[in-house]
């Protein structure tokens, strides 16, 4: 597989509306900061809309119904495959690198059978066909300006109480995914670096290294108990040693739309104001910029090429 010339930084130019930032007294304020920084510039795009700019769409979270606005992507330059385990981790992870370059993107989410959604949504999302289809219609909402393909895989996902994956499931995952892969000879492929310890994470990172995949995103969890915490990410300093090489995407002129993104997967992130926490871990991330003063960005990790 040919390397793709890394992704790199964007020259900056902060939007109009004042991001927040979740320090000084921020550290108390910063979930309402932002979701106020988000009303304000969803309603500039909202009356762009209505003004018949055909730049800006309407996406519409199905599980709240609450319609937002975001400007149309264009994608360009090589095309990337996307394997994602759940229907929200490259919304989580991976969004505003690519909100803030867009590519051509076809996203195969692996495991899109569930019941998992917010404790307060289980009376309302009860079974397993009403939360698959919610999850769907989420993430086809969540890729809507991405203009990405979209491959569903059909899996169960795992429920807690967690135990290792399947090593034959690992085996029949890995030969569908090397199937759609070789349909397109010509993208870049791209997974999660799993420093989560979700045994689905962790079976699609190891299908996707089995395919050569050299290009990882950091995955986060939108509850803190894993993926964020220093437990696991001990776990996959120990794992992986040096052969991950990080590197940070600037994602501050795109932040408030990742926000959006975010906002189509309320079955998974409710209310909508905790939504804070990745975009909080994305200000973390951007202290390691060495690359201009971005207040936000994300993690990913680079290998060297497989000879899978």
């Amino acid at each position: 597989m040919t390397k793709e010339t890394p992704v790199r930084p964007q020259p900056k130019t902060l939007p109009a509306v004042g991001l927040p930032v979740p320090d000084g007294s921020g550290i108390y304020t910063f979930p309402n900061d932002l979701h106020r920084a988000h009303r304000t510039h969803t309603q500039q795009l909202a009356t762009r809309y209505r003004a018949t700019d055909h730049r800006v769409l309407e996406v519409t979270a199905p599980h709240t119904r609450v319609p937002y606005y975001v400007e149309a992507r264009t994608p360009a330059g090589r095309p990337v495959l996307v394997i994602e385990p759940h229907h929200d981790d490259f919304a989580l992870s991976a969004s505003g690198a690519f909100l803030a370059r867009p590519r051509p993107l076809t996203v195969v989410t692996v495991f899109t059978r569930s019941r998992s959604v917010h404790p307060t949504l289980e009376a309302t999302y009860a079974d397993v066909d009403t939360v698959s289809e919610l999850r769907d219609r989420e993430g086809a909402a969540a890729l809507a300006p991405f203009a990405a393909r979209r491959l569903l895989l059909g899996y169960k996902d795992a429920e807690p109480p967690y135990r290792p994956y399947d090593p034959e499931r690992l085996d029949r995952v890995t030969e569908e995914l090397r199937r759609i892969a070789a349909v397109h000879p010509d993208a870049e492929l791209l997974a999660p670096a799993a420093v989560t310890r979700h045994p689905d994470h962790l079976l699609v990172h190891e299908a996707a290294v089995r395919l050569g995949c050299t290009w990882f995103w950091e995955d986060l969890a939108f509850w803190s108990t894993y993926a964020l915490a220093g437990c696991d990410q001990h776990l996959f300093r120990t794992r992986t040693g040096a052969a991950m090489r990080p590197e940070l995407v600037d994602i501050t002129d795109v932040v408030l739309d990742k926000v959006t993104v975010l906002r189509m997967h309320g079955s998974q992130m409710h209310p909508a104001r905790k939504m804070y926490r990745p975009i909080r871990h994305a200000f973390t991330t951007a202290a390691d910029l060495v690359d201009g003063p971005g207040l936000y960005a994300e993690r990913f990790y680079r290998t060297e090429e497989s000879t899978c």
